[in-house]
């Protein structure tokens, strides 16, 4: 495990940890290159003599095996040593502060019944709801079916989202979309804001539900 990202300039922003259990594959990928070098061995020390039968079939298998082979070698870089790199977001606040740049969303989608209002809502309320200074977040929809179904559930939500967002500030939430997050917890984490909980969770129902 190591910590990256920070250096001397403060405190790391994510976190490096080795994937598990990466032993039994190397061990597999290592009779594999025996294998892929045996039948290099094998094709270069039995090449057909010049006019014999089957001569340029065997050039052209072994051609093949050797690009395969190395082909393979290669592909090994990104699968021989795998690590995961987790963002700890807390921190890039109290790192950047006012220095965090401005940044716009675009959200788009084209037909209600594909892209159905709830799931457009969701995202929406998840990106509003971000912990990132509010006066420099812009978040677009961009509806190019110019659906009144989705342009009425939007307005719904943006009366929810009063609501919403000092609720996941407060609280911390994750996730920041009302319905994984209320999928993902079906009783209150904190008994303390049990009263709270209950009311977003009831105001959350018409919002998500009515335009499905």
């Amino acid at each position: 495990m190591g910590e990256d990202g920070g250096g001397k300039k403060g405190l790391p922003l994510f976190v490096t940890k080795e994937a598990k259990g990466r032993a039994a594959y190397k061990l597999f990928a290592s009779t594999i290159l025996v294998g892929i070098c045996l039948i290099w061995v094998y094709r270069f020390t039995h090449l057909p003599r010049a006019g014999e039968e089957g001569r340029w079939a065997w050039i052209g298998l072994s051609v093949a095996e050797l690009w395969f082979g190395l082909y393979w070698i290669i592909t090994q870089s990104v699968r021989w040593n795998v690590v995961y790199r987790y963002p700890s977001k807390e921190k890039l606040l109290n790192r950047y502060g006012d220095m965090l740049p401005a940044i716009d969303i675009f959200v788009c989608t084209a037909d209600p019944e594909i892209e159905p209002p709830s799931l457009v809502i969701n995202t929406i309320l998840s990106v509003m709801s971000y912990n990132y200074p509010p006066e420099k977040l812009s978040i677009y929809l961009s509806d190019d079916g110019g659906s009144e179904l989705t342009f009425f559930a939007l307005l719904e939500a943006s009366h929810f989202s009063k609501h919403w967002i000092p609720f996941c500030k407060k609280f911390m939430v994750e996730p920041t979309s009302p319905a994984a997050y209320f999928a993902e917890h079906s009783e209150p984490l904190d008994i303390t804001c049990a009263q709270e909980w209950l009311s977003i969770k009831v105001k959350s129902m018409p919002c998500l539900a009515r335009h499905v």
